[in-house]
């Protein structure tokens, strides 16, 4: 069977790796547009920032067998003969997965074609602001969802004065409530970065951003980060279903029975995630799916986490609370702390922490078990809860071997275990063996916990962090 995967970003790299896995004889072409290896997008703060360099933002190399060409943007999809055309040659498939991703949203803004204007999605848009930031005082960030707070935290941390400019009415508004978004810009000006919300942009002259009511933002540098769109231009040109995203099922078919599609450009009940976790979970059904298996993609429970140096978010499920929920909230706007609750039916529906909080482990370990949260409201606000699953950062030996441990890639405890009995006595094992902390990161000090724990209460391996 040939399997042609169009898009070799995380999502593309993820199909083939799962493909080459299976046990059958599949024949295995990915096509990326982009010319460097797969890299983890979600570190491109941290790279902005000069927390981490490229290197480790490295995905493992393709498997073998994978036949994988690097800047080869796919220009047409032939759906009657079924082959794909890049710019140098045609591919024949058996079976087609999109995993195109998405591409930044630019503004009709004048001037957003200036020299100085850099929207932040890719690599290539890194390297060019980190160019510009070394001769650079002040830096606008235009939106402030999740990327523009990274991308504002990254320049901030190479000492530049950095405004966000946002039109909504509090930053992240899609993951937090008006209290959040307060104590969030509240923390961000502690660490330099000065929020305006509510405000539209009119015009970048070259030294300013001059906003709808005609104030002028002054800086050297002008950072997009206002938001993406799914990259459905090659399914809508071949006449596949697209509506915000390329339609797909529960088998993530689109409406060619042969095509699949997966990641950012995939729209899944009316869905597109846009996060590196559901795109990993459809990158599984795919791979189960062409190789003869009957899997089912039922949606993801999605976790949001914001981790940069000074800001500590994570935000789930759904944020508004119904008449038939319970609210559960605390905030302490002097030490950047935040939480708020949506119980329904005893659980979890949503939840915002912000700041410094030890209950976030068991309040992620609920909402992804779907559990009974406890009684005592209080101590899932303040401290941990009697009944409730410890999080990773407690100590390991009281969290159960279902307890999920790395998000992104449904990680549980047992499986670490596993390894470490199996022979993998080092976090780069365990890592190599399970892909924990291979998608945001977030989880890598409580996967090092755990290979500290299994160490001592096994004292006869030694472990190396």
């Amino acid at each position: 069977m040939r399997v042609v995967v169009v898009g070799y970003g995380m999502a593309g790299s993820r199909v083939v790796a799962e493909l080459r896995s299976r046990d059958i004889d599949v024949k295995v072409t990915a096509l990326g547009a982009e010319p460097h290896r797969p890299y983890n997008r979600i570190l491109l703060s941290s790279l902005l920032a000069g927390k981490v360099g490229e290197g480790d933002l490295a995905i493992a190399a393709a498997p073998a067998g994978a036949d994988v060409l690097l800047g080869e943007p796919v220009v047409a999809l032939d759906r009657g003969r079924r082959v794909v055309r890049t710019t140098r040659e045609e591919h024949g498939y058996d079976a087609l997965v999109l995993a195109t991703g998405s591409l930044p949203v630019v503004p009709p803004v004048a001037g957003f074609g200036s020299a100085n204007v850099y929207a932040f999605r890719t690599l290539d848009d890194c390297r060019r602001i980190v160019a510009h930031a070394r001769g650079a005082r002040r830096a606008v960030v235009l939106g402030g969802g999740l990327l523009g707070v990274e991308a504002a935290r990254g320049l901030a941390g190479r000492g530049l004065a950095v405004d966000i400019v946002h039109r909504g009415p509090h930053l992240m508004e899609r993951q937090l409530d008006a209290g959040g978004g307060r104590v969030l810009a509240r923390t961000l000006a502690g660490l330099g970065i000065r929020a305006r919300v509510g405000a539209g942009a009119r015009e970048w002259t070259g030294t300013a951003l001059r906003l709808a009511d005609g104030t002028d933002v002054p800086a050297d540098l002008l950072v997009l980060a206002c938001g993406v769109r799914p990259d459905t231009g090659l399914a809508a040109r071949a006449g596949l279903p697209v509506a915000r995203g390329v339609v797909v099922d529960d088998a993530l078919r689109t409406g060619d029975p042969r095509i699949y599609a997966i990641g950012d450009c995939a729209e899944h009940r009316g869905t597109v995630y846009g996060l590196v976790a559901p795109a990993w979970d459809q990158a599984a059904t795919v791979a189960d799916r062409i190789t003869g298996r009957t899997t089912s993609y039922r949606g993801s429970r999605v976790v949001t986490r914001l981790k940069a140096s000074g800001v500590d978010l994570a935000a789930m499920g759904v944020p508004d609370a119904g008449s038939d929920a319970e609210v559960v909230s605390f905030a302490d706007p002097a030490r950047g702390t935040y939480v708020r609750l949506v119980i329904r039916d005893n659980r979890v529906a949503g939840a915002v922490l912000l700041g410094d909080n030890p209950t976030v482990g068991t309040v992620v370990q609920l909402f992804d078990r779907n559990a009974e949260v406890p009684a005592d409201r209080r101590s899932l606000l303040l401290g941990r809860a009697h009944g409730a699953a410890p999080a990773a950062a407690d100590s390991p030996a009281l969290m159960p071997d279902a307890a999920v441990v790395c998000q992104c890639n449904t990680v549980r405890k047992a499986a670490i275990t596993a390894v470490w009995r199996a022979g993998g006595k080092t976090v780069g094992e365990v890592v190599a063996a399970t892909r924990a902390t291979t998608g945001c990161g977030s989880c890598r000090e409580a996967v090092c916990g755990l290979v500290d724990w299994l160490s001592m209460v096994d004292p006869s391996a030694e472990v190396a962090a």
